[in-house]
């Protein structure tokens, strides 16, 4: 088990690089940080994310833009009303 001196260097350091992405990031995506704070939090818990909003918000790009800092396959669906339940 380890202690809290190392869990706490651990969480130092994965937070230097959590803010280093999201500066990374930042650089192209503006005004959206809470949205990339639990995306990214979604993320590195193996979690999933639902985006939802109208056209033009920059939905797509933010995914593709953490895709490939990341080295991850994204995975798209785009909802039309052709989809959606009668």
């Amino acid at each position: 088990m380890k202690t809290s001196e190392e869990l706490e260097k651990e969480l130092g350091e994965f937070r230097t690089r959590f803010d280093a992405l999201k500066r990374e990031i930042q650089k192209g995506i503006v005004g959206y940080d809470e949205l990339l704070t639990d995306t990214l939090a979604a993320i590195f818990s193996q979690g999933h994310v639902l985006l939802e909003g109208v056209p033009g918000l920059g939905k797509t790009y933010l995914v593709r833009s953490l895709s490939k800092i990341l080295g991850l396959d994204p995975g798209r669906i785009q909802c039309t009303p052709d989809l959606m339940p009668a």
